[in-house]
């Protein structure tokens, strides 16, 4: 199905859309994507699609908040090879996850200060699975 560039846009960037700030961020770079596709008429320029995309994910606003929600999931999957909510979380509701990304929260996203690495490769939890 062929696409206005407006429609490509609007439809691939309203998962990112913020919803407590960050707006007038989003519609800079919204007209920005559209411009990428130049005086295309479909969004059939994969090179634009690409860009836009790209655009998308690079957007501070987005890093911003979503990089301390990927890093504490990152650490589950790489560290403890599970995901978040899986045995042995208690609840299976992510208590875990919260409780550590709210202390990267905390920490500002200062993942060092906050002692993330060594929290988890310290853990019960890995050194029964996986060390001494």
């Amino acid at each position: 199905m062929k696409r206005s560039s407006a429609e490509f846009v609007r439809l691939g960037l309203q998962i990112y859309e913020p919803t407590t700030r960050g707006n007038a961020v989003w519609r800079v770079d919204r007209t920005a994507a559209i411009d990428e596709f130049g005086s295309a008429t479909t969004t059939s320029d994969l090179a634009a699609r690409s860009r836009v995309l790209r655009r998308a994910a690079e957007n501070s606003t987005l890093v911003e908040q979503e990089f301390n929600r990927a890093f504490v999931l990152m650490q589950y999957f790489g560290y403890l090879r599970r995901n978040p909510n899986d045995p042995p979380e208690p609840t299976l509701e992510f208590q875990g996850y919260n409780f550590w990304l709210n202390k990267l929260n905390s920490s500002k996203g200062d993942f060092v200060s906050a002692e993330m690495v060594k929290a988890f490769i310290t853990s019960t939890e890995y050194r029964h699975r996986f060390g001494p």
